[in-house]
């Protein structure tokens, strides 16, 4: 039979797919992330389909004027060295021309991108360990929600190169998940979310302004759920409080990625960011 090789865009239902696959690759996905990651830029979805069986997918998100991310670039293990991959990879590209592009890049497919003309900003480093433990005693930790969502969007932006209004908003809103902020002199000087996932919970983003109230929001994020859970948290190398975080819990070292730009690395608070949003959309 001819192989009839199709990429088109996603629907939200394939979305469901990607993440499944996502899952059996070891990423372990939000439970939710889905409705998320579709609301971010529902046109920049791919999905590669060899005689109407789909086959590849990729994510090209369109953040702001300049920024886009790629992720869940994936071919079906039974369907790689057939050069499926690089071409829906192409039209995620294709789709962001013009932007500086990021991606997570996992360590076996670094070289692959940096052909593409991708330059390692820094890695960012998965720590696992358990939900529970002693909640933090802090009057000025608030749930997000009691705050005007502007509020938190001022906060975030700095810490994401482009604005991600529409993401952010379905990301702070999932089932199954706790948000919280922390004020200081009645200001928010940081903010932190946990969710359910396929296996336990995953804290990201968590950003604050220094390490004592990072780990209070870390604290008060881990005790706010089913005590007992496995615990991910994705953290920059190039902060060595985020490590010395990981490191007093007794979190274990899971897996790296590379943080890949085409263009010039952006300019953003390392040194405030305690843990990744997502490895999937930045």
């Amino acid at each position: 039979m001819q192989e009839d090789f199709n990429i088109r865009t996603m629907t939200r239902k394939d979305v469901d797919l990607a993440v499944d696959w996502a899952a059996a690759e070891g990423w372990n996905p939000g439970l939710y992330d889905a409705d998320c990651f579709y609301a971010a830029d529902p046109e920049g979805f791919f999905i590669g389909e060899l005689n109407g069986k789909p086959v590849s997918t990729v994510s090209a998100v369109r953040y702001g004027k300049t920024f886009g991310f790629l992720g869940f670039y994936i071919v079906k293990p039974e369907f790689r060295g057939h050069n499926y991959g690089i071409q829906i990879g192409t039209t995620g590209f294709n789709y962001l021309s013009g932007r500086n592009i990021g991606l997570d890049g996992v360590a076996a497919q670094q070289e692959n991108y940096k052909k593409s003309g991708f330059k390692i900003a820094h890695r960012n480093m998965r720590y696992k360990g358990l939900t529970g433990g002693n909640s933090p005693k802090n009057t000025d930790i608030i749930s997000l929600c009691d705050l005007p969502f502007e509020i938190t969007e001022l906060y975030d932006r700095p810490f994401f190169p482009d604005r991600r209004t529409e993401f952010l908003k379905a990301w702070l809103h999932q089932p199954e998940s706790l948000v919280l902020g922390i004020l200081e002199k009645g200001k928010l000087s940081g903010y932190g979310m946990i969710r359910v996932c396929r296996s336990g919970y995953k804290i990201g983003p968590l950003f604050a302004d220094n390490s004592e109230l990072a780990e209070t929001l870390f604290g008060a994020l881990k005790t706010g759920v089913k005590s007992g859970e496995p615990l991910y948290l994705d953290i920059p190398e190039l902060n060595p409080e985020a490590l010395a975080l990981v490191n007093k819990y007794k979190m274990s070292f899971v897996f790296e990625t590379a943080r890949m730009y085409t263009g010039h690395a952006p300019q953003l608070p390392l040194n405030k960011l305690y843990g990744i949003t997502s490895f999937e959309l930045g």
